[in-house]
């Protein structure tokens, strides 16, 4: 009973404000462009950067945790591709979409309700080791003609490089500059969450067979990685958590817009990551109880 409760304490509040955006975008068809770009080119940025510029994390004690992401998003990526083959799906739709999840509007807010601010710097620095491989090698999967250096040269991968040189040097802003762009990074989390919701209205019947594969392989595979990884890595406690955690992600939201960008069967894909952000509120609960 306590552990139910524990996860109810960090699932309601989160789907909370996904309903609630769900609901409000159901009374009309919202334009979110300006939303969105303020979001990924402001916030993300503002979010990533003091979460790992704080002086309360040490990127050193994480070492093992970030080097455990990039072994389960490559682990995911070659399951995905055998996943293809087998099912004659799209290799180029179906392996980005399980490589990389949701660890942004749906991570950032359940890691700091699961596990306290005093652990977000970790949830931060997964989301951007996360997003180092997505907007360069997951990129790069999704089409042949992408640009790497264009998408590495965005705000969200500058401000990871200069949070990591902060992590590694100890240089930061003076505090009261610090303060707030920290508070313009949190605002982040409750907004991402409100579109999450908004994007599950574009979610149509005839979308469900075509998205269930990959909206059920993406945490089903993680999480097949992701039990003996941290097993055979010495994690425990919060990090082990973490990493469980991370694996129980829904498909990131990020990759409809680099499939709609490249053409590369961007409905199929919306429809894996609609349909897997709502089967959320099964395989994340799910993830918390393993991982708690």
């Amino acid at each position: 009973m306590e552990l139910l409760l524990r996860i109810a304490q960090v699932i309601v509040p989160v789907f909370l404000i996904v309903g609630i955006g769900y609901g409000w975008a159901r009374r009309g068809v919202p334009d979110l462009t300006a939303f969105n770009r303020i979001v990924l080119d402001v916030m993300s940025p503002m979010l990533v950067y003091t979460a790992l510029a704080d002086k309360s994390f040490h990127i050193r004690q994480h070492g093992v945790l970030l080097a455990g992401a990039v072994v389960l998003i490559l682990g995911w990526g070659l399951l995905a591709w055998l996943l293809a083959r087998v099912t004659h799906t799209q290799a180029r739709t179906l392996v980005p979409v399980v490589m990389f999840n949701n660890c942004g509007n749906m991570g950032l807010p359940l890691a700091l309700l699961a596990f306290g601010q005093a652990q977000l710097g970790a949830a931060v620095a997964l989301f951007s080791i996360s997003c180092v491989l997505h907007f360069s090698l997951g990129a790069r999967i999704t089409s042949a003609h992408a640009r790497t250096r264009d998408l590495l040269l965005s705000p969200l991968m500058v401000a990871s490089a200069l949070g990591f040189a902060s992590a590694f040097s100890g240089l930061r802003p003076p505090d009261m500059i610090f303060t707030g762009m920290r508070l313009m990074g949190e605002a982040m989390l409750p907004l991402m969450l409100f579109a999450l919701g908004v994007r599950l209205t574009a979610l149509r019947r005839r979308d469900i067979p075509q998205g269930l594969l990959g909206a059920v392989a993406r945490p089903v595979i993680g999480l097949a990685l992701a039990l003996p990884l941290v097993w055979a890595l010495g994690l425990a406690g919060v990090e082990r958590a973490q990493l469980i955690l991370f694996a129980a992600l829904p498909p990131a939201a990020m990759q409809f817009l680099f499939a709609e960008r490249y053409g590369q069967e961007p409905e199929r894909v919306a429809a894996m990551i609609l349909l897997g952000n709502a089967l959320a509120v099964v395989f994340v609960p799910l993830g918390l109880a393993l991982a708690l």
